[in-house]
């Protein structure tokens, strides 16, 4: 059976891309979606931003339509400013509408934003409840276990706020005190999804790395979807690899040397057209130790591309990538 928010429909195995903070922006999300992510959402914006018309804030509204059906991410520590966020967001035309809960970062969980609200339930539900008010959109939440291992506290929170209006939720199988160490707990999850009371979608995210694993917990723990983050940094290709070994129980091919050099071109072209080319060229660095991860003697090459800043030096390092790694592979 397909799983629905509102009236998106995203098919029966719906694979999330997770908003993740200086990694999720267009560029990287449309190479996502070629590999086959069924629903992305901005990087998180900051309702403080928004409302103060911030440039960072107002740029990470940008969405496409190829990215449908996308959401756009909004964090914020105060009611009002959240539901004045809720309506500037909106009127950019997203699907859908999602609150971060679960942002454990110093510099938002301490101002009351993100995974703080897990500690006040009351004003995370009032908050909840004033955005679902402010838009014609669905919204959804994106949260985690709990404050710490004393106060898991997810039933609840799932139950109060599909009470006030919210169509899925996403469960970061963590606490905020964890930060994103140690196991994520699947369990918990999977209590939640099993609550009769609780009729929404129910996404799991944290530590799926790897097709068998999405496969097995998507099965093991029930949930209606799974959302990933840090394993497609640099790897698209987990979300079409996935899908594939959950409808054949047969593994892709591993991308090749051409195949990653092309994806990881397509990123860069992106960034430039996105961010203009000093912000492009600098911000994709992070990047490239990633797409060309595990290949032999590749630190030459990463050590020029974190330092060209001509974007048709670039291209000819990619090129060489290309060239010499395809000669080893064929030999």
């Amino acid at each position: 059976m397909a799983v629905r928010i509102g009236n998106i429909d995203l098919g029966e195995f719906p694979l999330l891309l997770a908003p993740m903070e200086d990694v999720s922006d267009p560029p990287f999300r449309f190479v996502c979606k070629q590999s086959g992510a069924d629903l992305m959402y901005t990087e998180f914006i900051s309702s403080e931003g928004l409302i103060r018309d911030a440039a960072k804030s107002r740029q990470k509204l940008d969405i496409f339509e190829y990215e449908r059906p996308i959401g756009i991410q909004i964090f914020g520590s105060d009611i009002d400013t959240m539901r004045e966020a809720t309506e500037i967001a909106s009127q950019v035309g997203p699907d859908l509408i999602d609150i971060n809960y679960g942002c454990p970062v110093k510099n938002v969980a301490c101002r009351g934003a993100g995974a703080s609200l897990l500690q006040d339930i009351d004003k995370m539900t009032a908050m909840t409840k004033a955005v679902v008010e402010a838009t014609h959109l669905p919204v959804t939440v994106k949260t985690r276990l709990g404050w710490d291992d004393n106060t898991k506290n997810i039933y609840e929170v799932a139950e109060r706020l599909q009470d006030v209006g919210i169509q899925a939720l996403s469960i970061h199988g963590r606490t905020r005190s964890q930060m994103y160490k140690g196991r994520a707990d699947w369990q918990l999850i999977r209590e939640v999804k099993r609550n009769p009371r609780v009729r929404i979608p129910i996404f799991g995210n944290g530590d799926v790395d790897s097709v068998e694993k999405a496969a097995a917990w998507r099965m093991e723990y029930e949930v209606d979807g799974i959302m990933i983050g840090r394993a497609s940094i640099g790897y698209p290709w987990i979300f079409r690899e996935i899908k594939h070994f959950y409808q054949t129980g047969e593994y892709l091919p591993a991308p090749t040397i051409a195949e990653r050099v092309a994806v990881c071109r397509t990123h860069f072209e992106k960034s430039i057209q996105w961010k203009g080319e000093k912000t492009g060229i600098f911000e994709m660095r992070r990047h490239y130790a990633n797409y060309f991860k595990g290949i032999p003697h590749f630190k030459e090459y990463r050590t020029k591309l974190v330092s060209l800043t001509s974007v048709a030096d670039i291209h000819a390092v990619l090129d060489e990538i290309g060239e010499q790694f395809v000669m080893e592979e064929v030999a």
